[in-house]
């Protein structure tokens, strides 16, 4: 086995196509933030994105993308945007850890979403966790039933919601795919005012996050398409959802909603229109994302196993930089636990630079 570590933009065509047939070849591969279009994208706007290209004698077998940080600290591609993490790899392919990260010049790799069927990682997971998943294999109809079974309560009311939002706004339509850059815009601004008002990091007062999403929109692949979805009451836009899908998956990732038009719950009348659409298309599962929400756990049919950990070389100097790294969450840990501390904090990172 050889390793060779390049940047995302020196990938060429055939790696391309080795990598797509890897995700299509295994299901736990088929997320699009496991796609070589997500990472060449992130690579365009992280200085520090890598890809390991792992070899045989026969060609290409594995490709692990990451980000190579100061003092060896190896994350996921996307770090903190990326909801799938995990190396690509034909059936089959086992891998030495260390190996790994000493030809990729990292002493420690820290990841929060493992996929499933990365054996070799799974020594390092300290935290195992879900992603609530919608499973279309059957059609949404079956779905809808399914669900109508399972709460029959909470179906008649976002069908009464959507008969109020319908006679105060106007008929609901859905457009599954935008392709006006201005409407990824008004979705960002919801997201915006939606982060600000609950205390939260705002992911869109960073130009290098904005400039992602909109190269992501213009993506299309088999294996990574941007896909900006929105509920229209009338000619208003009331809910609105910025995802990727690949020919297997649909992720969901940023939904907003208009605050004004909140009681009639517009964010779960279009996610289950999308669900409907992804369906039509051949998409056999609409990933929700690691969390416990409420409509989360209503809506799902099952669950994707994720892991959190790291893996190191065993070194001092890898122990050093684990070391580093746990203090930093320690200190992130206190300034979210300190009202005074986390307003100061927030207030910094939620200026537009």
């Amino acid at each position: 086995m050889t390793v060779t570590v390049l940047t995302p933009d020196r990938l060429h065509a055939a790696d391309i196509a080795t990598w797509q047939a890897m995700q299509h070849t295994t299901p736990a591969l088929a997320s699009p933030f496991l796609s070589p279009e997500f990472t060449r994208a992130v690579g365009r706007h992280r200085p520090t994105a890598r890809v390991a290209v792992l070899s045989d004698g026969s060609g290409p077998v594995g490709y692990f993308p990451h980000e190579h940080h100061s003092l060896g600290l190896g994350l996921p591609i996307g770090s903190g945007l990326c909801d799938v993490q995990g190396l690509v790899h034909a059936p089959g392919l086992d891998w030495d850890v260390r190996a790994l990260l000493r030809a990729c010049g990292l002493r420690l790799w820290r990841y929060d979403h493992l996929t499933a069927g990365q054996r070799p990682f799974d020594s390092g997971v300290m935290h195992r966790s879900t992603s609530p998943v919608i499973d279309l294999t059957t059609g949404f109809d079956a779905y809808l039933a399914g669900l109508r079974d399972r709460s029959p309560a909470q179906v008649s009311q976002l069908e009464a919601k959507e008969r109020r939002l319908t006679r105060r706004v106007g008929e609901l339509r859905l457009v599954f795919e935008e392709t006006a850059p201005e409407r990824l815009e008004t979705l960002m601004r919801l997201k915006s005012a939606q982060y600000r008002a609950k205390g939260q990091v705002d992911l869109f007062a960073k130009p290098a996050v904005v400039a992602l999403l909109h190269a992501l929109m213009r993506t299309r692949s088999t294996t990574c398409t941007g896909t900006l979805s929105t509920l229209y009451a009338g000619d208003r836009p009331v809910a609105m959802h910025f995802g990727l899908r690949s020919g297997r998956v649909l992720q969901y990732w940023f939904p907003a909603y208009d605050p004004e038009a909140a009681r009639f719950s517009p964010g779960l009348l279009l996610l289950l229109r999308m669900a409907r659409a992804a369906a039509a298309q051949g998409i056999e599962h609409l990933d929700l994302g690691k969390g416990d929400e409420r409509y989360k756990q209503e809506l799902k049919t099952g669950d994707l196993p994720l892991g959190e950990g790291w893996v190191t070389l065993g070194t001092v100097p890898a122990a050093l930089r684990h070391a580093q790294m746990v203090s930093g969450q320690k200190a992130r840990a206190l300034v979210a636990g300190n009202p005074v501390l986390r307003r100061l904090a927030l207030k910094a990172v939620n200026t537009r630079r």
